[in-house]
């Protein structure tokens, strides 16, 4: 079972899935298998940060070839694009890791994984209004700067 998956395809149940749609200069299901320098090329992300997701348990379960290269899927790059938003959340790593974990565990992990989502959106909306307050006070200095701007042209004008 991969990181991304919560249930067998065979249950019928409900999959969890990652960060949305899938991103341009894809290979097709099947055929996914990209080398790490692949994936940090389409992620931006470096060859040792991707090493240390799996080494830390983010992404422990990275499918090797015969010759032991790592070989990444789709939909390990759909959950690094999951990662990569709760990165942008502000999410702890150790949190990112135990979100892994639960998703991992299986169905029964849905409320602590709610719980946990809900509390870190909670946190991206007070740092959102901590930033509307910060863009509106460099709007009023701006508007300022630009009206003493044109009050000193104006007045070398004369």
């Amino acid at each position: 079972m991969t990181v991304t998956e919560t249930t067998g395809e065979s249950t019928g149940a409900r999959t969890d899935t990652c960060a949305g749609p899938p991103q341009g200069d894809r290979r097709p299901d099947g055929a996914d298998k990209y080398t790490i320098s692949e994936v940090a090329a389409l992620t931006g992300l470096s060859a040792h940060t991707l090493r240390w997701y799996e080494r830390i348990g983010l992404m422990p379960h990275i499918d090797r070839s015969h010759t032991g290269q790592r070989r990444y899927s789709n939909r390990d790059l759909d959950w690094l694009a999951l990662v990569g938003k709760l990165r942008l959340t502000g999410m702890p790593v150790a949190d990112m890791v135990r979100y892994a974990e639960m998703v991992r565990a299986g169905d029964h992990t849905y409320a602590d994984r709610f719980e946990l989502l809900k509390a870190t959106r909670e946190d991206v909306m007070t740092r959102i209004a901590e930033l509307q307050g910060t863009l509106a006070v460099l709007d009023r200095k701006i508007s300022f700067y630009a009206d003493a701007g044109r009050a000193l042209a104006s007045e070398r004008s004369r």
